[in-house]
Order: C-alpha cells, then structure tokens, then sequence
C-alpha cells in the first residue's frame, strides 16, 4: 500500500515538474498561499460556505511544495 501511494506522488510530481517550471510553481503556490488566507478569513467571520476547501488548499499548497523540491533536486542533478 505505501510503495503504491509513494509511486502515485512520484508520478503527481514528475508530471507537475514537467508541465511547468520551477518559477511557474513558485508563482502557483504563492497564489494559493493568498487563496488560503482569504478563506481562512472568510472562515472566521463566517462568510465560508464550504469549509473543506480549506483542507483542498493545504494540500495544494503541500503538492506545489513537493514538486518545488523535485524541481530543484532535478536542476542540481542535472548541473553535476
């Protein structure tokens, strides 16, 4: 079961890294960053409709984190 799920990360990140480049994934995650501020906002003053986007942008954000990692594992890999 962990060797499936640790295959199904490999393959989420090998394609985020792919598709977009490392300043693109920065830019991504800064926007979700904001993203989860305002909800965690609009969560306070009870203005959130739907409470479990809250959860969906904090693994988003811990996606766009992963694949940043991969990405720069990547360039110092490939610069040696």
């Amino acid at each position: 079961m962990a060797d499936t799920k640790a295959k199904a990360i490999k393959k989420t990140v090998k394609q985020a890294v792919e598709v977009k480049s490392l300043t693109d994934l920065r830019v991504e995650l800064t926007q979700k960053q904001q993203d989860l501020l305002e909800s965690t906002r609009s969560h306070r003053s009870g203005e959130l409709v739907n409470p479990r986007v809250l959860g969906r942008i904090r693994k988003e954000i811990a996606r766009l984190h992963t694949a940043i990692r991969a990405a720069v594992l990547a360039e110092v890999k490939e610069s040696k």
